[in-house]
């Protein structure tokens, strides 16, 4: 019933193309083939991925394939089967790789329509921005789609049950992601600084995690409209990218107000000497 759940959710039409992320033993692979015009299965143990292939033995509409989806692009994969995008991403994720897996379809691309995946509850709280607000990988998601929670699953639902709760959640992933996609590394670079130290306030974690000289950081965020003593898992989307934007512009006085204190430090004096940097 869970499985069927989570299918729906991912509201596929006989026309859709899905990439499924590790199928183990084929549950969600079964449902996906009543309602998918194709699915790519990527399961990294071979032992599995055969158990697979012989349990669906004659399906053309499934290709089976033993590999880590974090070793190539989607299209590679999709392109192995016969497939190209668009295609939709509905996996019941372990738990260990979420945030590399979730990284690797929304960063590296070319990116899904949608996601529907299985995660730890408090990770999908992270990405939805409940509870104690936004992770990083939150924010990472949130760039590229809207995420909504569609499904809560108890452990009893897994054999063997999970010491965890578990969550479904659905990203509808945008045309074009919220930050143009020049100025995503940037960006990304700002928000990983900011959570560096998550519990500290924001204008502690970021004197910490960038080049930022000291003192600057309150400044910084003052002009991008936020209060330095907010903490990195408050911020919205659009509040990390006005900071962006600030550190961004700050950057070339920042850069000669640090060539002059250099040249400053190596300047000799008239007695032979060079300047001594005081304590």
């Amino acid at each position: 019933m869970i499985a069927a759940d989570i299918v729906a959710a991912a509201e596929l039409s006989p026309q859709t193309d899905v990439l499924e992320v590790g199928p183990g033993r084929g549950a969600l692979t079964e449902e996906l083939l009543q309602r998918a015009a194709h699915v790519t299965a990527v399961e990294l143990d071979e032992w599995l991925a055969e158990r697979l292939r012989r349990r669906f033995a004659g399906e053309g509409r499934l290709t089976v394939i033993a590999s880590s989806v974090l070793d190539q692009p989607p299209d590679v994969f999709l392109a192995e089967a016969g497939r190209t995008p668009p295609y939709a991403v509905v996996a019941n994720l372990p738990y260990y790789i979420t945030a590399p897996v979730m990284r690797h379809f929304l960063e590296r691309g070319p990116r899904p329509q949608r996601m529907v995946v299985m995660v730890q509850k408090e990770v999908a709280d992270g990405m939805a921005g409940r509870g104690q607000g936004f992770s990083l990988l939150g924010v990472s998601v949130q760039v590229f789609g809207a995420v909504r929670e569609v499904l809560r699953v108890r452990p009893e639902a897994f054999a063997p049950p999970p010491r965890v709760d578990s969550a479904v959640v659905r990203v509808d992933v945008y045309p074009e992601p919220l930050v143009p996609e020049r100025e995503l590394p940037g960006f990304f670079d700002v928000v990983r600084a900011g959570f560096r130290s998550p519990r500290k306030q924001l204008h502690n974690s970021l004197a910490s995690g960038l080049w930022l000289p000291p003192g600057e950081a309150p400044g910084l965020l003052e002009q991008a409209a936020i209060d330095p003593t907010r903490r990195p898992a408050t911020l919205s989307v659009a509040e990390w990218y006005q900071l962006f934007r600030a550190i961004e512009a700050a950057r070339p006085d920042f850069a000669e107000r640090m060539r002059a204190a250099v040249a400053m430090r190596e300047e000799p004096r008239l007695d032979g000497t060079e300047h001594q940097e005081q304590p």
